[in-house]
C-alpha cells in the first residue's frame, strides 16, 4: 500500500464536508478510467480516490485523461483487496446498474447520498465501483451496507465508470449541501417615471418617423406597454431605447432638411 501526502486546491468548505468521504475502484482493466474518475472528483471537491488491484497504475494514460486532477492521482492509494480499502469506513455504498441477491437495501443515487453525507459525520464513508466489464462481484457487494443506482434509460441503462463516477461526486456534493455558483450581475431597475418618460419618447420618435399616426392609433401603444411591462427594465435598457428614438427623431429632421 502506498500514501501520498499531497495537498489538494479544494476550499476549505469542501475539504470540511467532503473529506471523509472516499472513491473505491476495484480492479479498474484501462488506467484512463481511473483518471477520468479523478477528474470527476475534482470537479466536485472530492479527494481521497483508493484502488484495488488496478491493472495499470500508474500510467501516463490515467495523467491525461485527469486534464489536471493530478494530485487526485498522485494521493491516490493502492490496496490488494477491497477489505483493506474500506477497513477504515463507517457506511459503505456500492454502485451497481444491476439487481442482485443482496441482503441489504438498495436505493437510488441520490437518496444514497445523502445517507453518506449523514453517516459521515461519524466517520469514513466508502463508494466503490467495480471493473468495467462486469461490475462488482458477488463478494464485494456483499462488504456493502447499501447498493445504489442511477436512474437510467431501461433499455440503455449502462455508463462508462468515469461517468458513474461523475454523478456519484455530483449527489454527494448536493447532499454536502455544497450549492454555491455564480449570480448574475445586478442591475438598476427603471422607475415607473424612467419608463413613463420612455414612453412619451418612444411616441414622438414613431410619430416624426412616419411609423405612428396620432390621429389613428389603434391599439399600438397598449400592446407597447403590454410587451414592455412583461419584465422588468432596468435603467440602463432604457437609456438605450432613448438613445435609439434620438437617433430616429434625428434622421427623420436630416431628411426633412433634405441633407443626407
Amino acid at each position: 500500500m502506498s500514501k501520498s501526502n499531497v495537498s489538494h486546491d479544494f476550499t476549505e468548505t469542501e475539504v470540511a464536508r467532503l473529506a471523509d468521504v472516499c472513491v473505491v475502484l476495484s480492479h479498474t482493466s484501462h488506467p484512463g478510467n481511473i483518471g477520468a474518475a479523478a477528474r470527476a472528483m475534482k470537479t466536485m471537491g472530492i479527494a481521497d480516490l483508493r484502488l484495488v488491484n488496478p491493472d495499470v497504475f500508474p500510467s501516463e494514460i490515467a495523467t491525461a485523461r485527469a486534464s489536471g486532477a493530478t494530485d487526485v492521482l498522485d494521493g491516490a492509494k493502492v490496496y490488494e483487496t477491497l477489505e483493506a480499502a474500506i477497513a477504515d469506513c463507517v457506511f459503505v455504498v456500492g454502485s451497481s446498474a444491476r439487481g442482485r441477491d443482496f441482503v441489504g437495501e438498495t436505493k437510488d443515487v441520490r437518496s444514497a447520498c445523502v445517507d453518506a453525507i449523514a453517516k459521515s459525520a461519524q466517520g469514513k464513508v466508502a463508494i466503490v465501483f467495480g471493473c468495467e466489464m462486469s461490475g462488482m462481484t458477488n463478494a464485494e457487494v456483499a462488504l456493502c451496507q447499501t447498493l445504489a443506482y442511477i436512474p437510467a434509460n431501461d433499455a440503455y441503462s449502462s455508463l462508462n465508470l468515469g461517468s458513474a463516477v461523475q454523478v456519484f461526486s455530483y449527489e454527494l456534493r448536493m447532499a454536502a449541501g455544497l450549492t454555491q455558483g455564480y449570480e448574475a450581475p445586478e442591475f438598476q431597475l427603471a422607475t415607473q417615471a424612467d419608463i413613463e418618460r420612455m414612453f412619451s419618447h418612444m411616441e414622438q420618435a414613431l410619430t416624426v418617423s412616419g411609423f405612428f399616426n396620432p390621429e389613428n392609433p389603434k391599439r399600438l401603444f397598449p400592446r407597447l406597454r403590454r410587451l414592455f411591462n412583461r419584465t422588468r427594465l432596468e435603467k440602463e435598457e432604457v437609456d438605450i431605447f432613448r438613445g435609439m428614438f434620438r437617433s430616429i427623431e434625428e434622421n427623420a429632421a436630416r431628411g426633412r432638411d433634405g441633407s443626407s
